[in-house]
């Protein structure tokens, strides 16, 4: 049986040491110095490369580092029990350069949590239970466990839970999308209106398969840019314009 978010609540981290690496060189990172002084959040998960891990909960502690930080949390780290080979490659390939992903790779930490389970029945061995903790100074202030029901559960240790609780009042802001043409003027200025609103945004750029055809397909015009927001249609520069003109930005 898992322990309760409640029984773990007012304790401190365990103290163990995880090997990490960095530019081919081993490095030990002890926990008392990682949570010492500072807040912390922490989600842990069943494995790198797995689906709902890559699909949804490591993608949206990425997305949201930033109002993270803007709200008081110095670091997010994501903690699997894999070595620091597989974590670091996981890293790369979900573009995740907002987060810190640790390995446990002895599943000590996790074994310390309470929180290790027996996932051999699919061939995993050992792993992690899913969770998310806000630490401060070492000491658990507040879990999140996802319930022990059969599956994969992402229910309450997702990144929204963990920023509502921090702030009440957060305003997690709304994905943006540019679909931008290299030199193109119009382009530049949609940019940077973006940029001063303090907006992060992905990008889409003419070019490797993406056609004008390609921006007609998807917001029914052939000038570029074109803006998306909450995924809604805002138009080009001059319609962005005058979306920040009436609206708070994202």
């Amino acid at each position: 049986m898992l322990p309760s978010a409640q029984s773990l609540e007012g304790k401190s981290v365990p103290h163990v040491t995880l090997k990490t690496r960095s530019d081919s060189t081993w490095k030990d990172v002890t926990t008392a110095d990682l949570f010492k002084g500072r807040t912390i959040v922490v989600f842990s998960l069943p494995g790198a490369f797995t689906p709902t891990c890559s699909s949804t909960h490591l993608p949206r502690y990425n997305e949201l580092a930033d109002v993270f930080k803007a709200n008081g949390v110095d670091e997010i780290i994501c903690l699997a029990v894999n070595d620091a080979f597989v974590m670091n490659e996981w890293k790369q390939n979900q573009h995740a350069d907002n987060i810190t992903l640790l390995p446990d790779g002895n599943g000590e930490f996790t074994a310390g949590m309470g929180l290790l389970v027996d996932k051999t029945s699919i061939g995993f061995g050992q792993r992690s239970w899913r969770y998310s903790m806000l630490v401060k100074n070492g000491v658990i202030e507040k879990m999140f466990i996802e319930p022990e029901q059969e599956g994969d559960p992402l229910e309450v240790s997702d990144a929204e839970t963990m920023l509502k609780y921090i702030n009440p009042q957060v305003v997690i802001p709304e994905p943006v999308l540019i679909f931008a043409k290299p030199g193109c003027p119009f382009c530049a200025r949609a940019k940077a209106l973006l940029a001063a609103k303090g907006v992060r945004y992905d990008e889409i750029s003419f070019g490797n398969g993406i056609t004008t055809s390609t921006l007609r397909a998807v917001s029914g015009n052939s000038t570029w840019p074109q803006v998306f927001i909450g995924g809604k249609l805002i138009g080009n520069a001059d319609d962005l314009d005058a979306y920040f003109s009436v609206q708070k930005a994202p």
